[in-house]
C-alpha cells in the first residue's frame, strides 16, 4: 500500500471527526457512559422505529430533490414582484413537508442568483423562515419527528401545540422581509423536472401517512424495496446523521441509568432545551431531554426556539452558512447579521412561550 496514502489516513480521520462534531460527541458520550456502567445501552423498539422512519423519509426526499421538482418550485416562487419575499414565504411552507435542511439546499442557491442588494440578509431570512415553518409539522425536521413518535402524539395535538410559535414568527419574518427587500421584479428560467417526481411525490405522501400513524410501518419497507429497483442513487442520504441519532439513543439510555432525576417543571424543560440547543444543536437537545421529562410541549417549544440564535442552534443554519460562504467571501458581515437577527427571534420565541403557555 502507498505509504503516502497511509500518512494521510490519520489526517483525514481527524478532519472527519472535527467536521462531524455531533457524531464525535455522541459516540464519545456513548463509549464513556457504557464504560462507566460496564454494560451496553438498551435500545427500545421505538428507537429503531424512529431510525427507520427517518431513513425512509431521507431516501424519498433525496429522490424528490434529484427529480428537479424543488428547483422548479423555487424558481417559480422567485418570479414576479417581491422575489425575495416570495422566496422567503415559499421556503416557510416548503420546509413543513421536506424538512428545513432540504428547503435551504434548494432555496439558498436560487437566492444567491437573484439580483439582491443584500444577499447575506436574504440567506439569513431564508434560514429563519425554514426553521419557523418546519416547526409546524411532525415531519418538518428530525427533532419534530422524534418528539412526535417518542411521546405518541396525535397530529392535531402536535400542530396545535406549536402553531403559535411557527405562525407568529413566520408572519414577523415575512413582515420584516417586505421592509428589507424592495418590490423589484425578477425573471428566473424555470427548469423542468423529471417524470420521476410524481412517483416520489406519491412516496412522500405515503411516508407522511406512515409518520402520522395512518398507514402501517411496513409501508416504509415497501417504499424502500421499490427504490432499490427504481433508483438506488436515492439511498445516498445523510448516514452520519442517522448514526448520530443511534449514538444519542444509547447515550441518553445510559444517562437515565446513571442520573436518577426527572425534569418536572415545564419552564425548566423549555429553557434547558432552548439554551442547550445553542451549544449542541436542537436535534441532540431533543434526544437528550426526552428521557428526563414528560413535558413534551415545553421540549417541543424549547428545541424550536433553540433553532434560532446562533449557527449551532440548528443544522439548517450551518447549511445556509456553508452555501453562502461558498459564493461570498464576506463572512464577518454574514455572521454579525445572522446572530443579530437570530437572537432577536430567539428572544421573541421565549416571550411567545410565556405568553401562550404560562401554565404548561
Amino acid at each position: 500500500m502507498n505509504p503516502v496514502y497511509l500518512n494521510k489516513v490519520p489526517e483525514q480521520a481527524i478532519r472527519f471527526l472535527l467536521k462531524e462534531w455531533l457524531l464525535t460527541a455522541a459516540a464519545a458520550g456513548l463509549f464513556f457512559t457504557s464504560l462507566h456502567l460496564k454494560r451496553l445501552p438498551l435500545y427500545s423498539r421505538h428507537d429503531f422505529e424512529v431510525l427507520f422512519i427517518l431513513f425512509t423519509l431521507f431516501v424519498v426526499i433525496n429522490g424528490l430533490e434529484k427529480s428537479g421538482l424543488f428547483a422548479t418550485l423555487a424558481a417559480k416562487l422567485s418570479n414576479g414582484r417581491y422575489p425575495a419575499v416570495r422566496l422567503i414565504i415559499g421556503i416557510f411552507f416548503l420546509s413543513m413537508f421536506v424538512t428545513n435542511d432540504v428547503a435551504l439546499l434548494v432555496g439558498v442557491p436560487l437566492a444567491l442568483r437573484l439580483n439582491c442588494r443584500r444577499p447575506h440578509l436574504l440567506v439569513i431570512f431564508l434560514a429563519l423562515s425554514a426553521n419557523s415553518g418546519s416547526a409546524l409539522t411532525p415531519f418538518g425536521n428530525p427533532q419534530n419527528l422524534f418528539i412526535y413518535w417518542f411521546y405518541h402524539l396525535h397530529p392535531w395535538q402536535f400542530v396545535e401545540a406549536i402553531a403559535p410559535f411557527s405562525l407568529v414568527t413566520g408572519f414577523l419574518i415575512a413582515v420584516v422581509g417586505f421592509s428589507l427587500f424592495p418590490a423589484t421584479s425578477a425573471r428566473q428560467k424555470i427548469p423542468r423536472f423529471y417524470r420521476s417526481a410524481w412517483l416520489y411525490l406519491a412516496a412522500l405522501i405515503m411516508i407522511i401517512l406512515t409518520i402520522l400513524k395512518i398507514s402501517p410501518l411496513w409501508t416504509g419497507v415497501f417504499l424502500l424495496a421499490v427504490m432499490v429497483f427504481y433508483d438506488r442513487k436515492a439511498f445516498h442520504v445523510d448516514y452520519v446523521l442517522l448514526l448520530t441519532f443511534a449514538c444519542f439513543f444509547g447515550f441518553t439510555d445510559n444517562l437515565v441509568a446513571m442520573l436518577e432525576f426527572r425534569l418536572t417543571n415545564p419552564d425548566t424543560v423549555f429553557l434547558a432545551s432552548a439554551i442547550s440547543s445553542q451549544f449542541i444543536s436542537n436535534v441532540p437537545a431533543a434526544l437528550l431531554y426526552s428521557d428526563f421529562t414528560v413535558h413534551w410541549h415545553a421540549l417541543l417549544w424549547g428545541v424550536s426556539v433553540g433553532g434560532f440564535g446562533n449557527l449551532v442552534g440548528s443544522l439548517a443554519n450551518l447549511i445556509a452558512y456553508r452555501l453562502y460562504i461558498n459564493e461570498n467571501s464576506c463572512q464577518k458581515k454574514f455572521l454579525l447579521s445572522f446572530h443579530l437577527w437570530g437572537y432577536l427571534f430567539f428572544a421573541i420565541g421565549i416571550a411567545l412561550f410565556y405568553m401562550v403557555s404560562p401554565h404548561q
